[in-house]
């Protein structure tokens, strides 16, 4: 029994002995193993396949979206009343302030004031302010485009009763002008009709008894007949002078009468019309306050539809120019809106924009179809693709395509069974990571074939390549 035991331990100290030198072997590494494991691991190849698409080259940046006009409204004198807020909207003939008593209210054109214009004036103003009436509804009659003539007056008229005021006449004394040459008219009238009212014929002289004295020889006239015959011509000449001179002063009558007349009316000072380009507009900013006295904006008004404004760095401005198709992509509404480039400035905008930050180049984008309002003020990213494919072509990764110490530019096609071979390709646009490929020969390369565009790590290594 005694022996069994010695035997029994003998065999389970060699089992103890023999588990752990297989413990330590696996727990115990050589110098030559720790280096082994920590070189790198086998690599493989990483593949793309090569697609068929129109392939866009695109550049990404941000915006603001902001009216594509913004007025400042600033006329002298004491601000009297004030109906408008931040925020509201302004349609035309609308009244914006009343400054010293005196009305400011909108129209659409796209010319700024810039003199005050009264009757007979002529130019494109003018001829702006005649747009505007008749959009409000207020006829300028006959009168020729650019021409401030009788129906123009009347349809400023109007437009001041509309907004509640009465117009400023042009000439401060023009209604005793006008009177006062209505009067020379009625004058110069009555001047005229006494050149026309025949003279009353001479009382005759006493006769003379033949044969007296001084009784001339008989002629066969009657006596004083030549005497008279001579005034008469003279007292003609004398009345058809004197006609021609009161037609004279007739008509230079008239002619005071029609620029009295016309001088005469109701006149639009620069200070009480402000002209923005489409409508309807808002208010952006109220600055002043009733009482104050005018020493810088009363009001901002943004006017005209919404548009893109962004400021590019240089790299970017030499990729862009008008036209270019662009995407805008509102985050805060989850929608895109199509659009262009058009305008991007040729020279850095003189302050840092927005403040604080660099000066860059100006670009205005519009949107193909009208910003919702709501978009005003919103920072939102633009896509702008500056070149494109001309239709679908073969595209690959950049990681695709090499160049070889020969000069070629190629990509490795990978077969299924892992074979590579190289595949010279001229290369054309390129955008977003990728770029189109035309193949040497088009029948190396088609759709779906694998190119490598890199190695992974711990993949088996490729088996072989080609040429």
């Amino acid at each position: 029994m005694r022996g069994r035991r010695g035997v029994f331990g003998v065999v389970g100290g060699a089992v103890l002995m023999a588990a752990g030198a297989l413990l330590a072997t696996a727990v115990v590494k050589s110098p030559a193993q720790l280096a082994a494991e920590a070189g790198p691991p086998a690599q493989g190849v990483l593949t793309a396949e090569v697609e068929r698409r129109v392939l866009a080259e695109t550049v990404v940046t941000r915006g603001t979206v902001v009216a594509d006009q913004s007025v400042t409204v600033a006329p002298p004198g004491v601000v009297t009343k004030l109906p408008l807020k931040a925020g509201d909207p302004v349609a035309a003939g609308r009244l914006l302030a009343e400054v010293s008593g005196r009305p400011v209210f909108a129209l659409r054109g796209a010319v700024p004031m810039y003199r005050d214009l009264v009757p007979g004036a002529t130019g494109d103003d003018v001829a702006q302010v005649q747009a505007a009436l008749r959009e409000l509804g207020h006829g300028t009659g006959h009168d020729a485009a650019g021409v401030f003539g009788p129906g123009t007056k009347a349809a400023l008229a109007e437009l001041y009763r509309a907004v509640g005021y009465a117009p400023l006449p042009a000439l401060k004394d023009g209604p005793a002008t006008v009177k006062a040459a209505r009067d020379a008219v009625r004058a110069a009238r009555w001047a005229l009709e006494d050149t026309e009212t025949p003279p009353e014929p001479p009382a005759p002289s006493s006769p003379t008894a033949p044969g007296s004295p001084g009784t001339p020889a008989p002629t066969g006239k009657p006596a004083g007949a030549e005497a008279g015959a001579g005034k008469g011509a003279g007292a003609g000449k004398g009345v058809r002078r004197e006609r021609e001179r009161a037609l004279e002063a007739l008509r230079e009558a008239q002619e005071g009468l029609a620029a009295a007349e016309a001088a005469d009316g109701p006149m639009l000072p620069a200070a009480e019309a402000v002209f923005l380009r489409g409508f309807p507009a808002r208010v952006a900013a109220v600055a002043a306050q009733v009482g104050a006295t005018v020493s810088g904006p009363v009001l901002t008004l943004s006017a005209g539809e919404l548009v893109v404004e962004a400021y590019l760095k240089d790299d970017k401005r030499q990729l862009l120019r008008p036209g270019m198709p662009v995407v805008i992509s509102s985050e805060l509404a989850g929608s895109d809106t199509r659009g262009a480039v058009a305008v991007v400035a040729a020279e850095r905008s003189p302050a840092p924009q927005p403040p604080g930050g660099d000066l860059g180049y100006r670009m205005v984008v519009r949107a193909g179809q009208p910003l919702p309002a709501g978009f005003a003020g919103q920072d939102v990213r633009l896509t702008v693709e500056s070149a494109a494919t001309d239709g679908e072509a073969l595209v690959v990764p950049v990681t695709a395509v090499s160049a070889g110490a020969d000069g070629r530019t190629v990509v490795t096609a990978r077969a299924a069974d892992g074979t590579q071979r190289r595949v010279e390709v001229r290369t054309g646009t390129s955008g977003d990571g990728f770029i189109a490929v035309t193949p040497a020969r088009p029948a190396d390369l088609a759709p779906g074939t694998k190119v490598v565009i890199g190695t992974a790590p711990g993949a088996a290594a490729p088996r072989g390549a080609g040429r």
